[in-house]
């Protein structure tokens, strides 16, 4: 049984903690987001949903506390559960924005390249390339069973469910593409020299300025694999300065050809896209298909 929101408070601040203020806060995404305010003022930050599985939030602040024990700055989960109207919560601390500093994008790169460095075995079982729980890309139950191979990792866990989410948009030839794409995806991708825990879904709308103008971590679907993933993502959307990708070179220099595998990494957030939002999202998928698999 999930604790309800007023249960969670009590436990964590006392039995006279209670609401006194909530306002809701803008790019929640998918979700509801408070800003939420105790009678002793302390700041809380919750963002809750009608309609989710019971796990949604709990991997949610697993990941972030996997990226915590890895170096990252993310918000501090307090406590995740279920309120009696059936809505799921996810409680944290609340995250002010100030100005940011001068070396915030520098300070960015370097966060995540020692994010990547971090040793990993702790969330794959033994094994090389995965995350020991399933968890959600959006809203999207994304699998994590866990191998020594992040070519079979991506290949079984990231393109194959995706592409039979989609398949319904796809041609006869497109489905044989992307066929012959899974088949032969060794052609294209590499092991990478050492695992690293990956964010995600590293877009900026998942980067947010905190209360002392660095970068914080933010909605991971988090998986060990390449890192390369990370940082093609990051180039998905666009929105990272230049010094952010100068300083993480700096510190954890990608491979020379990186650039070649971007887009196939990038094949799975758009077919993530396609799937929650339609044809939109096709042209930018199929291309991608025929470019590796024409």
């Amino acid at each position: 049984m999930q604790e309800d929101l007023e249960t969670c408070l009590k436990r964590l601040f006392g039995a006279e903690a209670r609401i006194v203020a909530q306002s809701p806060v803008s790019g929640g995404d998918i979700n509801e987001a408070y800003h939420l305010v105790l009678q002793d003022g302390r700041d809380l930050f919750m963002k809750c949903h009608e309609d989710v599985a019971d796990d949604f939030f709990a991997v949610e602040a697993d990941g972030l506390k996997a990226m915590r024990e890895a170096g990252a700055r993310t918000p501090e989960v307090l406590a995740f559960g279920r309120n009696g109207d059936g809505k799921s919560f996810l409680l944290m601390t609340y995250v002010r924005p100030s100005r940011p500093r001068r070396d915030y994008w520098q300070n960015l790169g370097h966060m995540l390249a020692a994010m990547h460095r971090a040793d990993t075995s702790a969330w794959t079982k033994g094994r090389r390339f995965g995350f020991y729980e399933n968890n959600y890309s959006g809203s999207i139950r994304q699998k994590n069973r866990v191998h020594d191979s992040w070519v079979e990792f991506f290949r079984s866990q990231r393109l194959l469910p995706r592409l039979e989410l989609t398949q319904q948009y796809f041609t006869p030839e497109d489905r044989r593409r992307a066929r012959y794409l899974l088949d032969h995806l060794e052609a294209y991708l590499e092991e990478p020299a050492y695992p690293s825990l990956l964010h995600g879904d590293l877009w900026c709308g998942n980067v947010m300025l905190g209360s002392d103008g660095e970068a914080v971590l933010i909605d991971p679907a988090a998986a060990v694999g390449n890192r390369e993933f990370d940082i093609a993502m990051t180039q998905l959307f666009g929105g990272f300065e230049p010094a952010f990708y100068d300083a993480y070179q700096e510190a954890a220099p990608l491979a020379p050809d990186y650039s070649e595998r971007r887009d196939l990494y990038n094949l799975y957030h758009l077919l993530n896209h396609l799937y929650l939002f339609g044809r939109a999202y096709l042209t930018a998928v199929t291309r991608i298909i025929r470019h590796y698999a024409g």
